[in-house]
């Protein structure tokens, strides 16, 4: 007889820091069965070659995962001159080898080139999606498939290490900005072609990799443990204003209705709290001033 797994219905949100090797969707699935959670999400897809933060949500955190997934990120990325990659980075095979000749003030040009809002085309070899399959799929098959320039934003490129052929750079960046593609396009700009060598995030909004755990040290906790490890539903949303309402308000609030709230005068969604401190979910303000609820935790028993 196979015996089945009990899920737990827990709620919040793990940072983890994935390991090179597995795809964000296996350490999903490994972080899933510590915990036993119902329900789980990543927010923001890390490649095996890649490495660093990755913010779980569990449960009932997964109802504002988006906010993260859109949310400005930091990486560590180690580029390679002088050779393209089918794949952009180092799995693939070589396409080309060029001479470098690469000096560190050509280099400084580049990067401040990169910076700003400029225009990336989506590598074939990523999780894009392209009449309902990756565009991974269509590249491991010989087809390529035309892409359309996306801007992105380049806040920050620090040039932290140039030896070699080799350069490392920590890049802040908005969401959907490929550093693979980056590295290429700084390869184009200084003639000799580049791949990208490794990446690690360090950033995810306002997570940082200090604070995640490895899924060995995970694997070495008890369950309370783990659970002692996790953030609150709402800590992916700190940044959102905050509005506290009384008891009878959270009562009519939590069946859907709009509640009145005196002063309030918010643009966009906002964070919701009993008098208690505790968290409801996120509403928005309505045009008469109302408090319209949004998304809501699930309220148990």
């Amino acid at each position: 007889m196979q015996f089945k797994r009990i899920k737990r219905d827990i709620s919040g949100i793990l940072l983890l820091d994935k390991p090179l090797g597995i795809s964000s969707n296996q350490a999903l699935q490994i972080v899933k069965r510590l915990f036993q959670a119902a329900k789980a999400g990543h927010t923001g897809s890390l490649d095996p070659l890649a490495s660093g933060l990755l913010p779980i949500c569990l449960g009932e955190a997964t109802k504002f995962s988006h906010f993260l997934l859109d949310s400005d990120k930091s990486y560590r990325a180690l580029v390679t001159l002088g050779s393209t990659t089918t794949t952009g980075d180092a799995e693939g095979e070589i396409l080309k080898r060029s001479p470098v000749t690469t000096t560190p003030a050509e280099l400084d040009v580049a990067l401040k080139k990169m910076m700003g809002d400029i225009l990336q085309v989506p590598p074939m070899y990523s999780a894009l999606k392209h009449g309902g399959k990756a565009l991974y799929e269509y590249a491991r098959d010989g087809v390529e498939i035309t892409r359309e320039a996306r801007p992105v934003r380049i806040h920050d490129i620090t040039l932290e290490r140039f030896e070699g052929n080799q350069f490392e750079i920590v890049v802040s960046c908005s969401k959907g900005t490929y550093i693979r593609t980056l590295a290429e396009d700084i390869g184009k700009l200084l003639g000799c072609g580049a791949h990208l060598g490794g990446l690690r995030r360090l950033t995810t909004a306002h997570f940082h990799l200090d604070d995640a755990v490895t899924i060995e040290q995970l694997e070495q906790m008890s369950l309370e443990q783990r659970d002692e490890a996790l953030l609150g539903a709402d800590a992916g949303i700190e940044d959102l204003p905050q509005v506290t309402i009384d008891a009878d308000s959270a009562f009519y609030l939590l069946r859907g209705q709009e509640v009145w709230k005196s002063g309030l005068s918010i643009e966009g969604v906002f964070r919701i709290y009993t008098e208690q401190g505790d968290f409801l979910g996120i509403g928005e303000q309505t045009s008469r001033g109302a408090i319209a609820p949004k998304r809501l935790l699930r309220q148990t028993a």
